[in-house]
């Protein structure tokens, strides 16, 4: 909890938010958020926006106050999953989960063990780019999504899963979690690509139990969970173990494509490639926002609240926070190294943050480049980007070659 300075004041209200803005670009919405302060209420979202660094991070420093466990309109996720995940659990029981998986997550054991099959996965899908060819090619469709489609199904160990189911079910579970204004459309593809998870654990759950391996799925199995657990934490890793990783591909290269002088001297000197990544992820971050509620009326960043208020983590706007980022709206591989929040932080920072690093950061987008001299976006093409909550370029034209 942040210590006020002075008086502690009640929260400004934000009656103009507009979502359909957000979706196509909230960064001008988080801009005018942090000029009325770090808490802001948004009745349109029936939510307090927390958009400043030290606010965000204050809130994932103190999970006695501030819950992941949360309740009524916040539970997207819950309802998206069928159950609660780790994500929305406090410790010790969160915890418990999180351990599951921990050592399959590790660093050492993500380059020892899976950055071969990132590779493969790369290569693979690389191919698919070049038959494609630089006059047709689309960056998210032909190689980012199927890329990290492919990734999570052999990381879950999601035996007999295609892309375009994994890519499915990422894209239902994701359209839920972001589902605050409860569109029956979206709930109902949730429902259907919940049952068709729940079945496919059924088959593999016992498999599991008698063939153990290194899959992030056969370590929630052998961990002594129970069954609801496994399955709410399997279906947590299809929702956000595609979307950052896909987006990141993306948002690299688009990145790179509008600042030639940094994507020379990455080319130049690869060993910048995780500070182009950690940039990236900082600057467009594609985990927007997440839930969490108050235990009990407390003081956030000098802001009254009331016991069981429902807040919004906007870390794509604490990422951008000029009190904490000189030049924040600026890409730039050269700035001070410093910590963001685009993998939260905290207890529950993203379990699957070194997977990502490495298999985009060190794997997909390096190996793009390499096999592609003069990777670009396509000027000729029309891109377009979607949410905020979850925020991505779901199509990206590129080309390649001799401008």
């Amino acid at each position: 909890m942040s210590a006020a300075t002075e008086s502690p004041a009640d929260a400004p209200t934000a009656d103009w938010v507009d979502p359909a803005v957000m979706m196509r670009d909230p960064y001008g919405t988080y801009a005018r958020l942090r000029e009325l302060g770090p808490v802001v209420w948004v009745p349109v979202m029936g939510r307090y926006l927390v958009t400043s660094f030290e606010g965000c991070r204050d809130v994932e420093a103190d999970q006695e106050i501030y819950s992941a466990s949360v309740t009524g309109g916040s539970a997207t996720l819950a309802r998206a999953l069928g159950g609660r995940p780790m994500l929305r659990k406090d410790d010790p029981e969160h915890a418990v989960e999180r351990q599951a998986v921990n050592p399959t997550m590790r660093p050492k054991n993500v380059r020892q063990t899976w950055a071969p099959v990132f590779e493969r996965n790369a290569r693979k899908y690389l191919e698919v780019l070049r038959d494609v060819g630089p006059d047709e090619a689309d960056l998210n469709r032909d190689y980012a999504a199927p890329l990290a489609s492919q990734n999570l199904v052999d990381l879950l160990g999601l035996r007999g899963t295609s892309v375009a189911d994994m890519q499915r079910w990422s894209h239902a579970f994701i359209a839920g979690t972001g589902n605050l204004h409860d569109d029956e459309d979206i709930w109902r593809r949730c429902d259907v690509a919940r049952e068709e998870v729940d079945a496919l654990l059924e088959e593999l759950v016992p498999y599991y139990r008698q063939h153990p391996d290194g899959s992030m799925t056969s370590a929630f199995v052998n961990s002594g969970l129970p069954h609801e657990a496994v399955a709410a934490n399997v279906k947590l890793t299809i929702s956000g173990g595609m979307n950052e990783p896909q987006h990141m591909v993306t948002a690299i290269v688009w990145a790179l494509s509008r600042h030639q002088d940094q994507r020379e001297r990455v080319l130049a000197d690869p060993a910048l490639w995780p500070t182009v990544f950690d940039e990236a992820v900082r600057w467009v971050s594609p985990i927007g926002m997440y839930p969490r509620e108050t235990t009990r009326a407390t003081v956030l960043a000098g802001t009254q609240l009331p016991e069981g208020a429902p807040i919004g983590v906007v870390v794509a706007a604490a990422n951008r926070d000029p009190q904490a980022f000189p030049r924040p709206d600026a890409f730039d591989i050269a700035r001070p190294k410093q910590p963001h929040l685009g993998f939260g932080s905290g207890v529950h920072l993203c379990a699957g943050h070194w997977a990502a690093r490495i298999s985009i950061g060190e794997i997909a987008v390096p190996l793009a480049y390499q096999g592609f001299p003069g990777l670009r976006a396509d000027p000729r093409r029309e891109e377009q980007w979607d949410g905020w909550v979850f925020r991505g370029l779901t199509s990206l034209p590129v080309t390649w070659g001799p401008a």
